[in-house]
């Protein structure tokens, strides 16, 4: 029986490494994820363009932060799940549905927070 496999200690440097190594490797491989930055991205700058208050900011970084570790979260369950079987498998099918429907729930969450935050700044600054 082989022994159990135990990775050697890392340095809190290290850590950091890694957790960023796991940010790019999560976002290259998943072209939701650059649309979700995409995205991200277009809010932050309709926010500065708004003057949002620090409140509206936190609500709109917490929802945006949460939706893209969500999408890294079913990236890395999808990585975990082609290395267990690359043939069809229904439990692994249901995990991956599962982590794809948390990642539209976030999603819609952090839309309902956008358009309740923007919109009537949106309108107000058009009207």
């Amino acid at each position: 029986m082989s022994e159990e496999f135990k990775p050697p200690p890392r340095s809190f440097f290290n850590k950091f490494r890694c957790a960023f190594r796991g940010i790019a490797v999560g976002s290259r491989r998943q072209s939701s994820f650059l649309v979700h930055l995409v995205v991200a991205v277009l809010v932050i700058g309709v926010s500065a363009w708004l003057e949002v208050t620090s409140i509206e900011w936190c609500l709109l970084a917490i929802c945006t932060a949460s939706v893209l570790a969500l999408e890294l979260f079913n990236s890395s369950i999808e990585s975990l799940a082609k290395a267990i079987d690359r043939q069809h498998n229904e439990q692994l099918g249901d995990a991956l549905d599962i982590a794809s429907g948390a990642v539209l729930v976030g999603a819609i969450g952090a839309t309902v927070v956008g358009i309740a935050v923007l919109l009537p700044r949106l309108l107000q600054s058009v009207g």
